[in-house]
């Protein structure tokens, strides 16, 4: 085989590789477009701070994303009153396409003063944090 067949062959190899490749993996273009805290289920309340007997909605809005693209609320009570520093509280799972999702969670008792968060996980990849206060 002559040099220049030899380097053509190679490229040709190179290039039907990264083409099986580029089939394999799956890009997605899904981003959490909009995520906030509300007192409402209809997101018009937006707040970071919550009366102890609320209900906490988190609203997020997706862009660009398929039919089974996960979305998760991780829900921690960072740092309040008879409870271990950062105590999970909860978390729900959805599977949906572009979409407004609302999360929320309730106590049947008055929620501890203090600090929270909920975690956003974009197909299990951690997108944003939301911080906010019971007081």
């Amino acid at each position: 085989m002559k040099k220049g067949q030899t380097f053509q062959t190679v490229l040709a190899v190179a290039a039907l590789s990264l083409a099986v490749l580029a089939g394999a993996c799956s890009v997605s273009t899904a981003h959490i477009k909009s995520a906030k805290l509300t007192t409402d289920k209809e997101g018009t309340q937006e707040t970071a701070v919550f009366a102890a007997d609320q209900v906490f909605y988190c609203i997020v809005q997706l862009a660009n994303a398929p039919d089974d693209t996960k979305v998760k609320a991780d829900w921690t009570a960072v740092s309040v009153e008879g409870a271990a520093p950062n105590t999970k509280i909860d978390a729900t799972e959805k599977t949906v396409g572009d979409a407004i999702i609302t999360f929320d969670l309730t106590n049947s008792k008055p929620w501890p003063k203090g600090s929270y968060k909920v975690d956003l996980y974009l197909n299990d990849k951690l997108d944003r944090t939301l911080e906010f206060q019971v007081k």
